[in-house]
């Protein structure tokens, strides 16, 4: 049958992008994040490693040899020349991942959660994108400390305009496993 059907997950913080791919998953998608797939990479790619310790020295790494991803969070998001040069390092390798989850998969549909989807112009690589949104009372109210990293993303109404499926995640985790079972199911009836 050849590759599953890619699709992405997107939306913005705090909107519910974990929980909808937990939903996809329990109804049978291969799911895979991509923050699950950078933590992988600084664990594993040497010249991830190699390349942060270059740039930021010892203090990035942890006694026990393994990257500090909450110090690197403190550099980069105190300074956006330090988190471009970063994303230049990551978005390759995670496109790179991610491909490579995709093409091993059996399941008919293979769901990737990908917060910076737009900003990256990484749709191209996705047979549909599913965007799950909530009004921004509800995200303010789950989002916290991170309202300040939203100003450099996509604005959410033209996620939105631009996705295949869209979800407001205002209600019940059912409504939403609903929807997830919803587009599973006619996105396996199409093939």
């Amino acid at each position: 049958m050849g590759r599953p059907l890619a699709v992405a997950i997107t939306g913005g913080i705090a909107a519910g992008k974990s929980e909808a791919l937990a939903a996809f998953a329990r109804h049978g998608a291969a799911t895979a994040s991509s923050d699950e797939l950078v933590h992988r990479l600084y664990r594993e790619d040497d010249g991830l490693k190699a390349a942060v310790r270059d740039r930021w020295g010892d203090r990035v790494f942890a006694a026990d040899g393994e990257v500090d991803r909450a110090e690197i969070g403190r550099i980069v998001f105190a300074d956006r020349g330090e988190l471009d040069w970063l994303e230049r390092e990551l978005h390759p390798r995670v496109r790179a991942a991610v491909d490579r989850w995709v093409a091993a998969q059996t399941a008919d549909v293979a769901v990737v959660e990908v917060p910076l989807l737009y900003e990256t112009g990484g749709e191209a690589r996705f047979d549909k994108v599913v965007v799950v949104t909530a009004p921004e009372e509800v995200r303010e109210a789950r989002r916290g400390v991170f309202a300040d990293r939203e100003a450099r993303l996509v604005p959410e109404e033209e996620k939105v305009r631009r996705a295949d499926y869209v979800f407001v995640n205002d209600g019940s985790l059912d409504e939403l496993d609903a929807f997830a079972a919803r587009v599973l199911e006619e996105l396996t009836s199409s093939r």
